[in-house]
């Protein structure tokens, strides 16, 4: 069974950066598609990043593209998200999620972390 534990949340304030990274166990992440995702209270559930399992194409949304970067270490089973030039509307949890199928939606994944708060705030 394949665990996901997501670390590296927490307040910064507009324009700076963080990196999110989400730690697997159980089975290796890079036979996984592996996305992040965000969520407000109030708004649905925003997928924002993956990167696929194999060659490790990587999409983003729209609202982050440019400024966010995934990447993964196979040897560490982690995956990663660098987020820059961080705006407060980057507010929220972001969990990661396991896929074996690539895309933004949600409905693919089938493995959750618990997700890690970020604010963006000054």
């Amino acid at each position: 069974q394949l665990q996901l534990v997501e670390s590296g949340g927490d307040l910064v304030m507009p324009g700076g950066s963080l990196r999110l990274a989400c730690a697997g166990s159980g089975r290796r992440l890079s036979n996984y598609v592996i996305g992040w995702f965000r969520q407000v209270p109030g708004k649905e559930r925003e997928g924002i990043s993956y990167i696929t399992k194999g060659d490790g194409t990587t999409a983003y949304a729209d609202s982050v593209r440019g400024r966010f970067t995934i990447s993964r270490d196979s040897t560490k089973n982690t995956v990663y998200l660098q987020m820059n030039s961080l705006k407060p509307e980057d507010t929220g949890v972001y969990t990661c999620a396991a896929a074996l199928s690539p895309g933004l939606w949600a409905a693919l994944y089938g493995y959750w972390g618990q997700g890690t708060q970020v604010t963006v705030a000054s």
